[in-house]
């Protein structure tokens, strides 16, 4: 049977939905097609007309998760800087929904273990990232993605540490601490451009 364009369409986009919240919120491994299309309300059988794989859904998947990071972190840093993206980031909102949250902080032991084009594929919109931040930053190039590639490490160690302990109380202590831990590798930049460099 032959479904018209925006069927299919509207069918490829209801399994990526669903994928991105189940890779993110249970794991890549533990998310089997089964489930996900279950979830998406179709068929097994309808997954291979949209995907040739797993490997190839999950590719997808994280290109659309962290371009929608890319973009969420522009408007955060248009609307108040690094310093609103990095208490977005590590807030109690964004720590107790990993489903629609940062696929870095949810999924990096598996995306290390994924196929080298994923790892490609993620690559590429993490440097786009570390560009987004180090472009409100001040120094040279190097010292602006250095500092970026520092806050970004800070934040996701931070929220990953943050979901894994046991107790409300710790768990928000750890966000605090990762916030101000990623804010003082923000501030000498900021604060002192000027220092160490000749005039």
């Amino acid at each position: 049977m032959r479904y018209e364009k925006g069927r299919k369409d509207a069918s490829r986009q209801r399994i990526m939905d669903v994928a991105t919240e189940r890779f993110r919120s249970d794991g890549i491994a533990a998310s089997g097609l089964a489930g996900i299309m279950s979830a998406a309300g179709l068929t097994n059988g309808a997954f291979y007309p949209h995907f040739p794989s797993k490997a190839a859904l999950v590719r997808e998947t994280l290109a659309a998760a962290l371009k929608d990071q890319s973009n969420q972190t522009r408007d955060l840093l248009e609307a108040g800087g690094v310093s609103l993206g990095i208490d977005a980031y590590l807030s109690p909102e964004h720590r107790d929904n990993p489903g629609t949250g940062c696929a870095s902080a949810a999924l990096l032991p598996e995306i290390a273990r994924e196929p080298a084009e994923t790892r490609q594929v993620y690559t590429e919109h993490v440097l786009n990232l570390i560009r987004l931040v180090a472009a409100e930053l001040l120094g040279d190039v190097g010292e602006r993605e250095n500092a970026a590639f520092g806050i970004f490490a800070t934040l996701i160690g931070a929220l990953e540490l943050a979901r894994a302990v046991d107790g409300a109380e710790l768990s928000d202590r750890i966000l605090a601490a990762g916030a101000a831990a990623a804010k003082e590798l923000l501030a000498p930049r900021q604060n002192q451009p000027a220092e160490g460099k000749s005039s």
